[in-house]
């Protein structure tokens, strides 16, 4: 059997995996495996910013999944616990830790960045789950729905990073007790 036929969805899974083995995802490399240019690649996938981007997106968006099918709880306790377990499900997973350990300045300017992918759409997913949380009445916010969001992402960032931020570690209990102080 012949492998699938190269495009940028392959391109795409083969790098998610890569990543996800804790393999650099090297972009001539990539191109070899796939039997194309690094020019066709890069039309493909952008940079290597990007489709990093877009790996740790697709890493991201499991989480706000889990919310989304109604896995986590509603209203002010409910976002609280989503910042806790997104902060905990980032800090558990072995190849973005790795990541982040080996590309540390390259890792910050993907994920935090307003240029980044991964932070422009967490923010407008959180600020969907507050609109829902708000439209139910289950939620009223301290502050305007758009600052809320993008300070619960911060929240959560800020224990991610820690580590490489200030030494400490990074810890999803304090991200989601930081949450609910905020949100009560």
């Amino acid at each position: 059997m012949t492998s699938p036929r190269p495009d940028a969805l392959r391109a795409f899974t083969v790098a998610r995996a890569w990543f996800l083995e804790g393999r650099r995802v090297d972009m001539g490399e990539l191109a070899g495996e796939l039997g194309i240019s690094r020019a066709t690649l890069h039309r493909w996938v952008g940079g290597r910013d990007q489709l990093l981007g877009e790996i740790l997106w697709s890493m991201t968006v499991e989480v706000f999944e889990a919310r989304a099918s109604g896995k986590l709880g509603r209203g002010a306790k409910g976002i609280a616990e989503l910042v806790g377990t997104f902060v905990r499900t980032v800090n558990d997973s072995k190849p973005f830790r790795e990541f982040l350990r080996n590309e540390p300045e390259r890792a910050l300017r993907i994920l935090t960045t307003k240029a980044s992918v991964v932070q422009s759409r967490a923010i407008a997913k959180m600020r969907e789950f507050l609109d829902e949380e708000v439209a139910a009445g289950r939620l009223t916010p301290p502050l305007p729905v758009e600052d809320l969001a993008y300070l619960l992402v911060r929240i959560g960032e800020s224990f991610i990073y820690t580590d490489v931020i200030t030494g400490a570690e990074p810890d999803a209990a304090k991200a989601h007790a930081a949450a609910t102080a905020l949100l009560s």
